[in-house]
């Protein structure tokens, strides 16, 4: 039997010399001690994929499916491994975000919103063309919109960046975060909020009953909210988009992005930010001790209580990643305050490293960016850390299993 390591192992035998039960042959295997991810292809015989991790854990992902590997198990895939598989091996992310660390802007303006995707950080500001995006969340480098506008919002999904802008009929994509193009909305809003979920972007707006809808990010169709209202931000996860309003306890969720119906929040506010995770929509707003939301379907909410250093500044948004939900303060005023859940509903006093109007914040490959108005150093991150080493393989099954 042959196999390749990566990289060798530095002590003890190679993860071939025990097959799991009903693997026939070694498609990969080795150890990762100075590098937290390796990918690379596999050639198998058209059999399933067996996955081990000893050590600690791994994500392994085959084909584009991933899988996580507990310490010292096996994982049965229904992958099935043919000729030049895909395969990525990594050693998960962990850490609390308790604290973050000051990063610097390319440029001295208003930062408004931040997404993660492609491998790609993305940032978008207000009243100007100017953009930024990362590799990593913690260093950026400049970018330019198609033309200056008070860009609000901006998400990824199916291989484009989008951006939304208020009082405008202008809405930018871009295919690699880097160069950005102009296309048209169904028309003149203030378009604050904008997601991606089920093959469709949607679009959120101020003060009216209209929202937009769509496919590719390029061309877009006009749709209708349950009510005129002001419209704020918007989130997808577990077959629902979900949009909060600054209106009251105005609320909505829609199972296609095109048709809506109306939902109540918990408590009449100004509702800021809304994300998706672990089970839970999670919603924040201006002000109160009850200044969180969470419901497990998007559509029936219970109120929650935020840390009190967030109630006077205002929460203003909010994200999920790798167990954490993540909140900011800052939409009245600027602060140092953030919080962190792992289960959006009971949460934890974080610390930002600098006073701003926090505005916006993602997570994305270990990281969590976050993005202010306060000049060039409005930015901050908290890089979660991957254990080492890892042992792994992957291993060929039958071609057919009875």
């Amino acid at each position: 039997m042959t196999s390749t390591q990566y990289p060798a192992p530095s002590t003890g035998s190679s993860t071939s010399t025990i097959l799991p039960v009903n693997a026939s042959s070694v498609l990969l295997d080795g150890e990762l001690t100075t590098v937290g991810t390796y990918t690379t292809t596999v050639n198998g015989n058209g059999g399933i994929a067996y996955l081990t991790a000893t050590d600690n854990p791994a994500t392994i992902t085959v084909g584009g499916t991933a899988y996580s590997v507990p310490a010292n198990s096996t994982v049965a895939t229904t992958a099935v491994v043919g000729s030049g598989v895909s395969t990525t091996v990594a050693a998960p992310f962990s850490g609390v975000p308790s604290s973050f660390t000051a990063s610097t802007m390319p440029s001295s303006v208003n930062w408004a919103s931040v997404t993660y995707g492609n491998g790609y950080f993305v940032a978008v500001a207000t009243t100007t063309s100017a953009a930024a995006y990362s590799t990593n969340g913690t260093t950026w480098s400049a970018s330019t919109m198609p033309s200056s506008r008070t860009w609000e919002s901006v998400t990824y999904g199916n291989g484009y960046f989008v951006a939304v802008a208020l009082s405008t009929t202008v809405v930018a994509y871009s295919t690699n975060g880097t160069t950005w193009s102009a296309s048209t909305m169904p028309s003149n809003l203030s378009w604050w909020g904008v997601t991606y979920g089920n093959g469709y972007f949607v679009a959120v707006a101020f003060n009216t009953i209209n929202n937009a809808y769509s496919t590719n990010g390029t061309s877009w169709t006009a749709s209708t909210m349950p009510s005129s209202s002001n419209w704020y931000a918007v989130t997808y996860g577990n077959g629902y988009f979900v949009a909060v309003s600054q209106s009251g306890t105005t609320a909505a969720y829609s199972t296609n992005g095109t048709s809506w119906t109306a939902s109540t929040m918990p408590s009449s506010s100004i509702w800021y930010g809304v994300a998706y995770g672990n089970g839970y929509f999670v919603a924040v707003q201006q002000s109160g001790t009850t200044a969180g939301a969470y419901s497990t379907n998007g559509t029936s909410w219970t109120a929650s209580t935020m840390p009190s250093g967030g109630s006077s500044a205002g929460w203003s948004a909010v994200t999920y990643g790798n167990g954490y939900f993540v909140a900011l303060a800052g939409s009245l005023s600027a602060t140092t305050t953030a919080a962190y859940s792992t289960n959006g509903t009971t949460w934890t006093a974080s610390t930002m490293p600098s006073s701003s109007t926090w505005r916006g914040i993602v997570y994305g490959n270990g990281v969590f960016a976050a993005v202010g108005t306060s000049g060039t150093t409005a930015g901050a991150y908290f890089a979660q850390t991957q254990t080492l080493p890892v042992n792994f393989g992957i291993y060929a099954g039958p071609t057919t299993i009875n």
